[in-house]
């Protein structure tokens, strides 16, 4: 082939890969299937390596740079980065707009929603991206290129002909879904979980390796033309022409013909916060002509023709009264703080996660501290940091336990990792975190076992393992405060009816560390009784598909120890279903896996997930490229906004249930 029909072919490639980036990652709306993007761009990479002199800076292969970076060369910004000044309340805007139409007169405004991440310039140079840079002081800041190439939804070269020498700016994040998947990754493999979204986002940003930033699920909205005008008369159509030319703007932006227009939308996103999978932390309002911009100007910090309004705080400050020390199923020893009771956006929070005792050394914080308490969305509230310059100096330093604080034995750290444990299999707080797990409703799903009857059973010493379960009486359920004669026969009733569950819920019951629901599916599928299971080596367990090797040491090590092996004698003994059990049903669905999201109408979420196993599918809790269909009910969640993305299929109730039963009928 000639070198020019290569670079035709080449260049081909490249514009039809970028317009199936800018329908996956700016419009939601995918054209092809990730199989089949992976193959163009495949075939694009080893073009390019046959022919490297036709590499450019703007091909889709280049998202991530060479070498890591020593440091990050500072950039000095054409246009200084302002900050905006805030507005806590409808009073406040209505003075602003007061403001506006003195120096103006009348005006419509855009409002969009303020996102919390990190705000970035970006430079392109005969529409290819030259760099990009941190807000830093808002005159300076760092060259991070490389990493905001990672970004799919930047774009290195800009559609069409409407932008070609511009900058824009626009606001990293991370989304709230891909925040908490990376941070299970992150605790998966014993590594430092990061405290929030915004953090992640612009810790990622100083990242000086590339390569670490790309497995980061970071995103970008782009509000900002500098020089606008050059362009467009009003900031309407700005937001189109950024669209236009390949950027990712908010759907949420809109235009308003007045201030209380703008007041009421402003109310609007406020209630629509918690149902997005991104944080924001306010509203900006932005005065939608243009010449107004130049007009109104701006002072040395803000400009004149936009204001931040602020929702309400997702943050407060409050006294930490002490810290307890939590031991979970596993051992691990967690800091949690005991706080004077503070409304956090709404919600009145007296405890809050300390993650580890590494994290409480590192901020430094203290019993007696003024700390702030940060609540995101459902994310447990945690203390972010304390108020050092409140101190009295009577603030007192919890120390590092070598004891357990309930069992009192000693506890062990293990290389690298940074959880305490207490290794007493047998502690108290252990095995009541263990029975929590086993009864719960995806596992055992033992109904009328409540956490409180847990606990009176293991401190009165009527059960010491799970096992006990199936031994109890009567007599001594009844000499629990709470229990009578009906509510007794119900916990018996249901303890006996656990027996008889899948060998998947048994295998997740037990409590094996990093095995969750997904792996023990696995597993039941490859083994048929959970006395194959106890024989498998840790090697080969490793060559099971979709287990991790940490997972395979910890199942080998799980019925290495006598105790685990004696419990499962114990429960095959009492008739607890150790096997798997052979089903008469065609294995309609064998290997394919779910996800579900939404109400189902016609079918409980439980008796969906058995309907799946029992046809040989399996049931996964996020989504993934190895996901085949998502099952969508009524007032679906954020999984449902990413399956359309990641172009998984999309199916309702109606057609999950003839999808598994359609074999039946053959």
């Amino acid at each position: 082939m000639k070198k020019e029909d290569v670079e035709k072919e080449i260049k081909q490639l490249r514009d039809i890969i970028r317009d199936h980036n800018f329908k996956y990652y700016v419009e939601n709306n995918p054209k092809i299937s990730d199989f089949e993007f992976d193959k163009l761009l495949k075939k694009l990479e080893s073009l390019e390596s046959k022919y490297p002199s036709l590499i450019t800076s703007d091909s889709p292969t280049q998202r991530v740079g060479g070498q890591p970076l020593d440091a990050f060369e500072t950039i000095t910004h054409k246009t200084p980065m302002l900050s905006l000044a805030n507005t806590y309340n409808p009073d406040e805007l209505r003075e602003f707009d007061k403001r506006v139409r003195k120096n103006v007169g009348a005006v419509s405004y855009v409002i969009e929603p303020k996102i919390d991440g990190a705000g970035v310039s970006l430079v392109y140079k005969d529409g290819i991206l030259e760099y990009g840079a941190t807000r830093g002081d808002g005159s300076k800041g760092d060259n991070v290129t490389q990493n905001l190439k990672t970004i799919k939804s930047i774009p290195l070269k800009l559609k069409g002909d409407c932008l070609k020498d511009v900058e824009v700016r626009g606001e990293v994040f991370m989304t709230r879904s891909g925040f908490e998947e990376y941070n299970k990754q992150q605790l998966k493999h014993n590594e430092q979980p990061f405290a929030n979204p915004r953090n992640a986002a612009a810790g990622s940003l100083r990242q000086l390796d590339s390569s670490i930033v790309i497995k980061r699920p970071l995103d970008i909205f782009i509000y900002i033309l500098i020089d606008a005008s050059k362009y467009t008369d009003t900031h309407e159509k700005v937001l189109s022409l950024l669209k236009e030319a390949g950027f990712k703007t908010n759907i949420h932006s809109k235009k308003v013909s007045d201030i209380e227009e703008a007041i009421n939308y402003c109310s609007t996103l406020e209630d629509l916060r918690e149902t997005l999978d991104y944080d924001i932390d306010g509203a900006v309002i932005k005065v939608n002509d243009l010449e107004k911009h130049d007009i109104l100007g701006s002072t040395s910090k803000n400009p004149r023709w936009a204001i931040s309004y602020k929702f309400a705080a997702q943050q407060a400050s409050t006294t930490l009264e002490n810290i307890d020390i939590q031991v979970g199923r596993t051992g691990v020893l967690t800091p949690v703080a005991i706080l004077k009771p503070v409304n956090v956006g709404g919600v009145t929070v007296s405890r809050a996660t300390l993650h580890n005792f590494e994290e409480l050394t590192r901020k430094d914080i203290r019993i007696g501290d003024m700390v702030i308490v940060e609540r995101s969305g459902d994310v447990i509230p945690q203390v972010v940091k304390s108020i050092e310059n409140n101190r009295t100096g009577k603030e007192q330093k919890k120390e590092i336990p070598t004891y357990c604080p309930i069992c009192k034995n000693p506890v062990s750290k293990k290389p690298g990792e940074v959880a305490i444990r207490c290794n007493n299999r047998m502690c108290p707080a252990r095995l009541k975190w263990r029975v929590r797990y086993f009864a719960s409703r995806d596992a055992m799903d033992i109904d009328h076992l409540g956490v409180s009857t847990i606990d009176k059973l293991i401190e009165k010493n009527i059960i010491t393992n799970i096992a006990d379960l199936y031994f109890l009486s009567k007599e001594e359920i009844l000499s629990l405060e709470g229990f009578k004669e009906k509510s007794a026969q119900k916990l018996l009733d249901s303890i006996q009816e656990s027996k008889k569950q899948d060998l998947s819920r048994l295998i997740y019951g037990l409590g094996i560390r990093h095995v969750g629901k997904y792996a023990a599916q696995i597993l039941a599928a490859q083994f048929n009784s959970i006395d194959e299971l106890s024989q498998a080596t840790s090697e080969e367990l490793k060559d099971i598909y979709g287990l991790g090797d940490k997972t395979a040491d910890a199942i080998a090590s799980f019925f290495a120890t006598e105790e685990n092996m004696d419990l499962i004698k114990r429960l095959k003994e009492i008739g607890v279903e150790t096997k798997t059990q052979k089903s008469n049903q065609k294995q309609s669905l064998k290997g394919k896996q779910f996800v579900f999201t939404g109400t189902l109408e016609q079918l409980t979420r439980s008796k969906a997930k058995d309907l799946i196993k029992e046809k040989g599918g399996i049931v996964a809790s996020s989504i993934s490229k190895k996901i085949d269909y998502i099952v969508v009910g009524s007032k679906p969640g954020s999984k449902y906004e990413k399956a359309k993305k990641q172009g998984i299929y999309i199916i309702n109730e109606d057609e999950f249930l003839y999808l598994a039963k359609k074999e039946d009928d053959k």
